[in-house]
């Protein structure tokens, strides 16, 4: 070796080491800087000179990997941050939509406010109960209940003079008028013995707390609808006519709740009947508008009597009307679904 060898082998492999080479043989030592020469530290330039800054340039390696990679790591971490938030912020808004949207309890008139409707209508509920049935035999009773649903040191009977008696039979509550937050105006329909009405309860509401916060309001019932005149259908009378003796042992079975009899005449097997709540009595109009071979929608009027617990006593009765789907199968019609009907009826 000639003289000096030594130490021009010890600096070139020197700087390899540094740029990245193994000392061993020229492959590149995982995470080597294989690019640029100054980053070296200032030490080891004034140590150095100019030839060991050339003899590492010579030295390291310049391949394909390097920075490629480093870029192309970079790019697929920040599409998998974004994907993150982008499905973070999706489902956080899609759960608070759906929480708007299913919540019952969440009403108001400018689609702003958040009030407890469903609490707030059931405290109005037992209100009423307490409110609309007094007597002057029972005042200081009725007074008594009052005190949980009126404000400290409202009227002890909320308006009524304490004679007389009212008797409620039944309420119901009819909607929910929310104004903002705190209050709504609660409307339930009530009904006495002599006349139904609406009562008009305000209700304040805060934190899970709840009182009525003003005398309720009698309002008249909701007046009744007239129906709309509907076109004449195109009636199949011979399909009418086929359909009476399969309908009246269908009905008969459906009364009965006899599902080996049902079985003959239904499509489905989920239809299992009454029970024997109900006798069929008779089978009383059937309307079949025109339409295909082997599937029609039709209306059905049956009279059912209906059992009385007194054996002394005539059954009453009740006509009602059915919306059936039939279908025909190896020249039989078969009822393949039952629901109630929504098309007008004569008397």
């Amino acid at each position: 070796m000639a003289p000096g060898g030594s130490s021009v082998m010890n600096h070139v492999y020197g700087g390899a080491s540094r740029s990245g080479l193994s000392p061993g043989g020229g492959v590149p030592e995982p995470g080597g800087d294989y690019e640029d020469a100054d980053s070296w530290g200032p030490a080891d330039d004034r140590s150095r000179g100019r030839s060991g800054r050339r003899a590492g340039r010579a030295g390291r390696w310049r391949g394909a990997g390097g920075r490629w990679w480093v870029w192309a790591g970079r790019v697929i971490l920040w599409a998998f941050i974004l994907v993150v938030l982008v499905n973070g912020i999706r489902a956080s808004f899609e759960r608070y939509t759906a929480n708007e949207s299913a919540d019952p309890a969440v009403t108001a008139t400018d689609g702003r406010a958040r009030f407890p409707a469903s609490a707030a209508s059931a405290f109005a509920l037992q209100f009423t109960g307490v409110y609309l049935n007094y007597d002057q035999k029972t005042a200081s009773d009725r007074e008594r209940q009052l005190r949980f649903f009126v404000p400290d040191g409202a009227d002890g009977q909320f308006g009524w003079n304490g004679t007389g008696a009212l008797r409620l039979q039944s309420v119901q509550v009819a909607s929910v008028d929310a104004r903002d937050a705190n209050n709504a105006i609660v409307t339930l329909l009530a009904k006495t013995p002599e006349r139904w009405f609406q009562l008009a309860v305000p209700i304040y509401a805060k934190d899970g707390a709840m009182v009525v916060s003003g005398r309720p309001a009698l309002l008249p019932p909701p007046p009744r609808a007239t129906l709309p005149e509907t076109a004449g259908r195109e009636r199949d009378t011979a399909l009418e006519a086929e359909l009476q003796q399969p309908l009246e042992g269908f009905f008969k079975s459906y009364g009965s709740g006899d599902t080996v009899a049902l079985s003959r005449y239904a499509d489905r097997n989920s239809i299992t009947g009454l029970g024997g709540s109900v006798a069929f009595v008779r089978l009383k109009e059937v309307i079949a508008p025109t339409g295909g071979a082997d599937q029609r929608d039709i209306t059905v009027t049956v009279g059912w009597q209906i059992p009385t617990s007194d054996p002394k006593m005539v059954p009453g009765e009740l006509e009602q009307t059915y919306e059936l789907t039939v279908v025909r199968k190896d020249g039989a019609w078969y009822v393949r679904d039952i629901d109630g009907s929504t098309r007008p009826t004569g008397s």
